[in-house]
């Protein structure tokens, strides 16, 4: 199956792209796309332990399952005032 991924921030800096296309099996979890993330773009591997993920606008974690064409939203944590 084919996902949409969007980097924001940090995440899309170390990428060198805000978006990028993802092909998994059927019923892959967040977790797969996130080692497949690291293996295209390993300059991502510091982020990946605190990567905010939301899947099609939700906030998911690492046991979600990924459906066709999802649209996954990486987001480094953010700070300030």
């Amino acid at each position: 199956m084919h996902i949409h991924v969007k980097l924001f921030a940090r995440a899309k800096d170390l990428a060198g792209t805000g978006a990028l296309s993802l092909v998994l099996p059927e019923g892959a979890l967040v977790r797969a796309a996130k080692a497949l993330l690291v293996e295209r773009c390993p300059a991502l591997q510091p982020l990946m332990s605190v990567l905010l993920i939301a899947v099609d606008g939700n906030y998911a974690t690492d046991e979600t399952v990924l459906t066709e064409s999802c649209e996954l939203a990486c987001f480094p944590p953010v700070s300030g005032g």
